[in-house]
């Protein structure tokens, strides 16, 4: 069995880390990305988002710290917050929305994990993406992740994100016709 080494917040937070990590509870925990496939998924959420700041009233953050506790710091893929929160260098408002790209060594519990703490901080909604399986999740107030339909939105916002777009990319680069 392998013991966890503590690390105290504050050498977590003035340490940098290639690629960022997460903190939960005195642990730096690796986060798993770097494949085509999460970045395609990644690529697509950044640019739609781009395309709508305005529009939707959000600004998009790829790779955001968010401080979800004194001893909780997660990593978001993709971390959208409202134009009218004031600037944070860490995400300590909660975002209507944050996303996470499965990666291929993820586990659909680790993803249920990172759920629970962006609901439990304030998210209003969590996407969880699964390049892989084509699969796209959302979890509410209810932090219950559930397979999304034909369109992905935040509740009380103007986003809505069709679930038929956000393979597209990826089709293409794997050779993929659907």
């Amino acid at each position: 069995m392998t013991t966890a080494t503590m690390v105290p917040v504050e050498l977590y937070l003035n340490t940098s880390y290639r690629p960022d990590c997460d903190y939960v509870d005195g642990e730096v925990l690796e986060r798993n990305l770097g494949e085509q496939p999460h970045a395609s998924v990644q690529k697509f959420f950044i640019g739609i988002f781009l395309r709508h700041e305005d529009e939707w009233g959000v600004t998009v953050f790829p790779e955001q710290r968010v401080q979800i506790s004194q001893t909780r710091y997660r990593v978001a893929d993709v971390c959208v917050v409202l134009q009218t929160t004031g600037f944070e260098p860490i995400v300590r408002t909660p975002p209507p929305l944050c996303i996470e790209v499965v990666s291929k060594d993820d586990r659909m519990s680790e993803m249920q994990e990172r759920v629970h703490d962006y609901i439990r901080m304030g998210v209003t909604a969590v996407w969880v993406i699964d390049p892989k399986r084509r699969r796209s999740f959302f979890a509410d107030r209810s932090e219950t992740l559930q397979l999304a339909g034909e369109m992905l939105t935040v509740h009380g916002t103007e986003i809505r994100v069709p679930t038929a777009e956000i393979f597209r990319e990826l089709d293409k680069l794997e050779g993929v016709s659907r």
